[in-house]
């Protein structure tokens, strides 16, 4: 007789977003999604006053599914800014969902699904887990320098699906991850370049404040000098230059759509200035690749583009035609974090990985 099925709930808050899942095994039995108009999440003042928001739709469309919730046997969630940790799983307990409520994770809508899932969990007395937040941090030493002793790079990127699609590249290329060289360039609201070499990112831009390409959402890297005096003008708060760099800079603020789709529009009717935005946005993409084939010596087996704006033929075509001499670009659309945190979630239930807690010695590991 087969075991029953192992049932997890799966819940992923993004910037405008919502998505959930309900996974038997490593199959999606129930998704869903909803979408945000900015008009509507502006009449929030916080990420945090969001949560119940997002919450209801979570626990309305569990009902929806007609799964009962009494059989799930563990949730799973987003995980934002936390401490530096390990690639793998994590039990959702008080220590992280503190780190997840303060000021600097709640920038970032995703820190929610923690939030939520460790409630949840809580509520029906299973556990919550996090899978490789987006702090996950494995950076060479040389690549955490820089010039202002006070300053060092931070590894903050899309870790949850740029390990996933790179073990995927692996899966169907037959290599193992443990043993190859790959660029991830994950293609959202912000742009996170990252160099894997063994099983390690050894290197990425700051996908949070202010680091390698503008994106839709994200300013990018920025003339730091330029950036002190916008500080000291006395025209804007602290928060107010912390939005513009997170989610109201780049293609948002430059031609007002972080829709890639609207921008390819206007440029089919001859808007130049779209145009232009958009290949600088692609040219600077191609020259953070560049940057990390770099840290990895040269040695590259593969570039992976993912995320939403690689469904764009239009703009992976201009990255392809400047790095396509590095080493073959491979194209995965979108992306597969609701798949990536089942399996993570599924992988510590039925004991082929270790659960990981949050704590000193996971930190002190990665340093």
């Amino acid at each position: 007789m087969a075991e029953p099925a192992v049932r997890i709930l799966v819940i992923n808050p993004g910037s405008t977003s919502t998505k959930i899942g309900i996974y038997e095994n490593l199959t999606c039995a129930f998704n869903k999604t909803v979408r945000y108009h900015h008009a509507e999440l502006e009449s929030y003042t916080s990420i945090m006053e969001q949560k119940e928001l997002r919450r209801a739709f979570v626990l309305n469309s569990v009902q929806e599914s007609g799964i009962p919730m009494t059989s799930l046997q563990a949730v799973v969630g987003r995980c934002g800014m936390v401490k530096p940790l390990e690639s793998g799983t994590y039990l959702l307990d008080e220590h992280l969902v503190h780190d997840l409520t303060s000021e600097e994770s709640m920038r970032h809508a995703s820190s929610l699904g923690g939030v939520i899932a460790y409630e949840i969990g809580r509520q029906l007395s299973i556990p919550a887990y996090v899978v490789d937040p987006v702090t996950i941090d494995e950076m060479i030493p040389q690549a955490r320098l820089t010039g202002i002793k006070a300053i060092a790079r931070r590894s903050i990127f899309h870790a949850l699906n740029s390990k996933y699609v790179a073990k995927r590249f692996c899966r169907e290329n037959q290599k193992r991850y443990e043993e190859s060289r790959l660029i991830v360039v994950h293609l959202g609201g912000g742009i996170s370049v990252s160099a894997h070499r063994n099983g390690r990112t050894i290197d990425v831009n700051d996908a949070s404040a202010g680091d390698g390409p503008f994106g839709p959402e994200r300013a990018g890297g920025l003339p730091v000098s330029a950036v002190v005096e916008l500080c000291f003008s006395g025209l804007y708060t602290k928060e107010t230059i912390f939005t513009q760099i997170m989610s109201k800079g780049g293609m948002q603020m430059l031609l007002g759509t972080n829709d890639l789709r609207e921008t390819e529009k206007r440029i089919d009717q001859g808007d130049d200035y779209a145009q232009l935005v958009v290949e600088a946005m692609a040219y600077q993409v191609s020259k953070q690749i560049g940057a990390m084939a770099a840290a990895l010596e040269g040695e590259v087996e593969g570039i992976v583009l993912t995320g939403g704006l690689a469904f764009s033929r239009r703009f992976v075509q201009l990255i392809e035609q400047r790095v396509r001499k590095m080493a073959p670009v491979t194209v995965y659309p979108g992306e597969d974090e609701l798949q990536a945190m089942a399996e993570g979630a599924f992988a510590v239930l039925t004991g082929r990985e270790q659960v990981k807690h949050y704590g000193v010695r996971e930190i002190e590991n990665v340093r």
